[in-house]
């Protein structure tokens, strides 16, 4: 096994730890009937979210890693637009998720009582429109990546 190819299993490996678990961050918060279920379904998406951050962080680097290995896929139609589609959806997180959770954050350590508030299925249904965004802008990466159609 080459240097390279072992960088393209480490990259393939980082996709499945980084994206698997960010399929999946809005489903398991959906799961909770009652304000302790919940609580609990955002503790284990938290835990969830640290695989999503470290696989990214390892597919971005290793993905630019093959690039400098293999300059000639800086002119490629797939790893250009995978690339900036990447680097988009990292900025989702900071620029757009983050405001968006803070407030239902705040409403799960604020609020007393098992029912669960309306104002949380509001909050949470504009948080989890983007989600469903990113998670579309991360199946046409790994379709770009698989298909490689220019």
């Amino acid at each position: 096994m080459t240097f390279y190819q072992f960088i393209v299993v480490i990259h393939i490996f980082s996709a499945i730890m980084g994206m698997g678990p960010g399929f999946i961050l809005t489903t398991v918060v959906k799961s909770g009937k009652n304000m302790t279920e919940l609580r609990h379904s955002y503790a284990v998406r938290h835990k969830l979210h640290i695989f999503v951050m470290v696989g990214g962080t390892l597919v971005l680097i290793t993905g630019l890693i093959m690039g400098s290995m293999n300059p000639s896929l800086f002119r490629m139609g797939w790893y250009v637009i995978s690339l900036v589609l990447f680097l988009a959806a990292l900025a989702i997180g900071p620029l757009v998720l983050s405001p968006r959770s803070k407030p239902v954050k705040a409403l799960l350590a604020s609020h007393k009582g098992e029912e669960i508030p309306e104002e949380y299925y509001r909050l949470s249904k504009i948080l989890f429109r983007y989600e469903y965004l990113e998670n579309a802008i991360f199946i046409v990466i790994i379709a770009l990546m698989i298909l490689k159609p220019f």
